[in-house]
């Protein structure tokens, strides 16, 4: 009769300290994340540092303008992007995308010219006359601007994963501000800080003794050339709204 061997295979002393250092530490994950180790720290506690660097500082620029308005915006993007003979669940990808953000209407100070103040004898009378006000360039609030809803076809969806701007936040975030700013064109921001700017001016300079103060906007107006023999002197240019 044959006597049957059976080999029993030992677990390394090595293998065994692996495990029990594993149980422990899952144990204390449990236990600390149930919050039933109360006083002992918990040992998989996230921890943020933050090793940024200071902050530099690399120019600084004297603003001679004054803003007199500004406009908040929102667009919603309905960006479509697909191929011309493949279906949109292959080729294809459509974002909604809600962009905010605000514009600003300045006057600058800085372009005038040495006659664009007049001011009479008596120190009572002033005449200032200003450039139009202009628009700055649309300042983009990122945190209130977001993608709605996004559809892409299979392509896109591995193009994305290999990209480094997957949802095409740059584009989106372009071609919103550029609508901000066209849009901001056609409405009174432009009126609205010449309206403002003029009733700081006149405000500041009553304060200082003027009586009358007037505020005009726009290039100087060429004074038109007199006819020969003409005994009349020009009259004077006028204002500008």
């Amino acid at each position: 009769m044959e006597t049957q061997q059976i080999a029993v295979t030992r677990t390394p002393w090595w293998a065994k300290i692996v495990i029990g250092v594993v149980g422990i530490g899952l144990l204390f994950f449990l236990l600390g994340r149930a919050d039933l180790l109360p006083g002992i720290p918990n040992p998989f506690e996230e921890k943020t540092t933050d090793r940024s660097g200071p902050v530099l500082l690399k120019s600084i620029q004297d603003m001679n303008r004054f803003e007199g308005a500004s406009g908040n915006f929102e667009v919603v993007v309905d960006l479509d992007k697909d191929a011309k003979f493949l279906p949109d669940f292959v080729r294809g990808k459509r974002t909604l995308y809600v962009g905010a953000g605000s514009v600003d209407a300045y006057v600058d100070f800085g372009s005038i010219g040495d006659n664009a103040v007049t001011v009479s004898d008596d120190r009572k009378t002033a005449t200032i006359r200003l450039p139009h006000a202009a628009l700055e360039r649309t300042s983009l609030d990122t945190k209130h601007s977001y993608v709605v809803s996004q559809s892409r076809g299979f392509f896109d969806r591995v193009g994305d994963f290999f990209g480094s701007d997957p949802g095409n936040t740059q584009q989106l975030d372009e071609l919103a501000a550029q609508k901000i700013q066209d849009a901001a064109k056609q409405t009174e921001l432009g009126s609205r800080a010449e309206t403002n700017t003029r009733s700081m001016l006149q405000q500041m300079l009553t304060s200082l003794g003027y009586t009358k103060v007037t505020v005009t906007f726009g290039p100087p107006q060429t004074a038109t050339p007199t006819p020969s023999g003409s005994s009349h002197a020009a009259s004077p240019s006028a204002k500008a709204s």
